[in-house]
């Protein structure tokens, strides 16, 4: 009856005696299209946070660290100040590239990824593309901060993954490019710890070149005193300067671990390519072997520059001098050593047996945590291409990162470099704690 009577017009009523005018309740209010509510859902603050996360792909955070102090390694320094300054413009290009890399590809995840933040609305495409913008301003405001030789790699590392992202990317050029960038920001790290004068100091100790209490023979300051004076033919600077190599030449002792991070960036790259919709066995088989590569690769110590003892300044009467001094030096130590018998193979009192070779060890250690985190996925992708199977062979990839990067570390032989090797793979325990919960694919 409630319902007939609110149907009525104007309130009216039909009773039994005909139509009369009798009060009724008021009808229900109808909801106008000015106070209908949105047919856009609203996303709570964890839930926004959550997208965030998502789309800057937050664990892949932590392979990021591992290139500056690779960098610092190779030119044969202490992480630094500057050190920790790249590493922050790393991270912010890092992420301006995941961002950017979901926007530039927003129609093509609608279709094969619609749970991805920006085709499912949790993220607006304008709010991606404006964080892309303002965390490469960033990154290259801190890398300037670290110095003008870090400013002049940040500035094409940027540039290497905006052209990745909006150009290269479906492309035949697009793993190199992504090579390139990874390889840059190992670069980024040296260039920043080079400019910072910690590849070595030089002293006057009697008019001898000492670098880390080396002369520029080679030997400990105290021999052969008269010979190596001889060498220091070249003008000093005074006691204490700071005579790192500078940009260049840090740049060029770090390529080679900028290589071999790119080449191993490439392999990943080339598999990700078809991770959406499987492929060929072909790209997860070529990274198999370039693992198996990198790994012996790593394995085997890293000769130091000659460059650090400033070998390149020297003249050829100088060499030949430091030659000479070198066989006198010899000389002096075979007549100091006791004399065996034939057949007596009994050691000298007070010597003891060679002692554990601990960066060997170390270089092993993380060469085989390297193989042992991308060799299982890849073998099951080159076995089966599938989508799933593919995705987890990248992940395996990405997290393999660090502990490539903590083996280059140790390579380098530097002063810290177990330390520094040691914190870099602390990171991938707390990488895969975070993998968990977000995707780094």
């Amino acid at each position: 009856m409630r319902a007939s009577r609110a149907a009525a017009p104007e309130g009216l009523s039909k009773g039994t005696g005909g139509t009369t005018e009798t009060p009724t309740t008021p009808p229900l209010k109808e909801s106008s299209p000015l106070t209908a509510p949105p047919s856009r859902t609203h996303t709570s603050r964890p839930d926004r946070a959550h997208a965030w996360a998502e789309l800057l792909r937050l664990p892949a955070l932590f392979t990021v660290p591992g290139d500056a102090f690779a960098g610092a390694a190779a030119v044969s320094a202490r992480p630094s100040a500057r050190t920790l300054l790249a590493i922050a413009s790393s991270l912010c290009l890092y992420e301006a590239g995941m961002a950017l890399n979901d926007w530039a590809d927003r129609d093509v995840d609608a279709v094969e990824r619609p749970h991805r933040p920006l085709p499912s609305g949790r993220i607006r495409p304008a709010a991606a593309l404006g964080a892309a913008c303002a965390l490469t301003g960033a990154g290259l405001s801190l890398a300037a901060c670290a110095g003008r030789p870090a400013l002049t790699v940040a500035a094409p590392l940027a540039a290497t993954v905006w052209a990745y992202d909006l150009a290269l990317k479906n492309t035949a050029a697009g793993p190199f490019a992504m090579a390139t960038a990874r390889g840059l920001d190992l670069l980024l790290g040296a260039a920043a710890t080079a400019g910072a004068g910690g590849v070595g100091r030089v002293d006057e100790r009697d008019g001898v070149d000492v670098v880390d209490g080396v002369d520029v023979v080679g030997r400990k300051v105290g021999a052969c005193r008269a010979w190596a004076t001889a060498v220091a033919d070249q003008p000093r600077a005074g006691s204490g300067a700071a005579v790192a190599p500078g940009a260049a030449e840090g740049i060029r002792r770090a390529l080679p671990s900028a290589a071999l991070l790119g080449a191993h960036t490439l392999a990943v790259t080339t598999v990700s390519r078809r991770e959406a919709q499987g492929g060929s066995p072909l790209a997860p088989f070529a990274a198999l072997a370039a693992t198996a590569a990198l790994t012996r690769t790593v394995t085997r110590q890293r000769s130091l520059p000659t460059g650090r003892i400033s070998g390149s300044r020297r003249g050829t009467g100088s060499r030949r001098l430091a030659g000479l001094a070198d066989l006198a030096a010899a000389a002096m130590s075979r007549r100091s050593r006791p004399r065996q018998q034939t057949g007596d193979h009994t050691p000298p009192p007070g010597h003891s047996p060679e002692p554990l070779d601990t960066h060997a060890v170390l270089r092993l250690a993380l060469a085989a945590a390297y193989a042992a985190t991308t060799a299982r996925p890849y073998l099951h992708a080159t076995l089966n291409p599938s989508p799933p199977l593919t995705q987890r062979a990248v992940t395996a990839g990405i997290r393999a990162t660090i502990p490539l990067q903590a083996a280059l570390t140790a390579r380098s032989g530097a002063k810290g470099a177990t330390v520094t090797a040691l914190l870099t793979t602390a990171l991938a325990p707390l990488a895969g704690r975070f993998a968990r919960k977000v995707s780094v694919t």
